[in-house]
């Protein structure tokens, strides 16, 4: 299995390792000039979920893909938690942020894939 996927996985497992809702992979690979392969977008119902879920992603992405992210930025209300795999973008939103900015739909072009919601 090539390393991005790995990755891909790796944090799709932890996201819904904390019960992370909505997930949703957008693949930029066929997309001149995209800033990344794949994009993964989830939600959290509060903010602490949304920390809970990015503290599993760095370890499900450190444990199973040997990954550590360039750089995670925030809001200090942890509204959003972006995290820069260089290959993988992930985006960890509140539901009302997730729906303000609207990511999945900024690539019309770029297949999307929902996973289901893990109860």
């Amino acid at each position: 299995m090539d390393q991005t996927k790995e990755l891909v996985d790796a944090v799709i497992a932890g996201l819904q390792e904390k019960k992370g809702k909505n997930i949703v992979t957008v693949d930029l690979t066929q997309i001149d000039g995209a800033i990344c392969q794949y994009m993964i977008i989830s939600e959290g119902s509060t903010p602490t979920q949304v920390s809970a879920l990015s503290d599993a992603v760095w370890d499900f992405a450190r444990k199973n893909a040997n990954e550590k992210p360039l750089s995670i930025d925030s809001n200090q209300a942890a509204q959003w938690i972006g995290m820069d795999y260089g290959t993988v973008l992930v985006h960890i939103f509140l539901p009302e942020q997730r729906v303000f900015y609207n990511l999945e739909h900024l690539w019309a072009d770029a297949p999307i894939t929902r996973l289901p919601n893990l109860d």
